[in-house]
């Protein structure tokens, strides 16, 4: 598994090449390389079109406060669409084609976030047992262990009495959690 990224970076290249021979003996080598240019120029266009599109999608929803996933993977899809169309070749410009294709990155995006997502659930034992958080949508968190209430004073640094230790029974060592 480790070794697929470097069998791929071998693998299509030599492929590509294969499928520029073969179209190239069927409709000649100079139509061969004006189709790999024309699809170049399209894709870019196309690309550009897109990448706007999104752009302008990713604003909206940032300007009506939500945060834009879906924006964001229309955007990812497009630069990976962008590389492929870029690099020469049929079979790279087919799959740079295909992620132009709304619904077929909305459908690669959904198959993605299945296959490397996963729930859990944090549980900790800091005080008490059973106590736990789960965060939820509204930024609150609910809690299913003991709710743990207490007060703070806030300590400044100016000198006052405040600022000593009271564990010291002089009160002339400063407390070391003090900055």
């Amino acid at each position: 598994m480790r070794f697929l990224p470097f069998l791929a970076f071998i693998a299509v290249p030599l492929l590509e090449l294969v499928i520029l021979i073969k179209v190239g003996e069927i409709i000649g080598i100079g139509a061969t390389i004006l189709l790999v240019i024309s699809t170049a120029v399209i894709g870019v266009s196309l690309l550009k079109r897109q990448g706007l599109a999104a752009l302008g999608r990713a604003r909206e929803t940032v300007e009506a406060g939500e945060f834009p996933v879906e924006s964001v993977v229309d955007g990812a899809c497009l630069l990976v669409a962008g590389a492929f169309l870029l690099t020469p070749g049929l079979l790279t410009d087919t799959v740079g084609f295909s992620l132009l294709v709304p619904g077929l990155r909305r459908a690669l995006a959904r198959w993605l976030f299945n296959k490397f997502s996963f729930s859990s659930h944090v549980q900790g034992h800091g005080f008490g047992e059973g106590a736990s958080s789960a965060p939820r949508h509204d930024g609150t968190t609910t809690s299913s262990g003991p709710v743990i209430e207490g007060e703070f004073e806030d300590i400044d640094d100016s000198g006052s009495e405040s600022n000593k230790d009271p564990s010291d029974g002089n009160n002339s060592k400063p407390s070391p959690w003090r900055k």
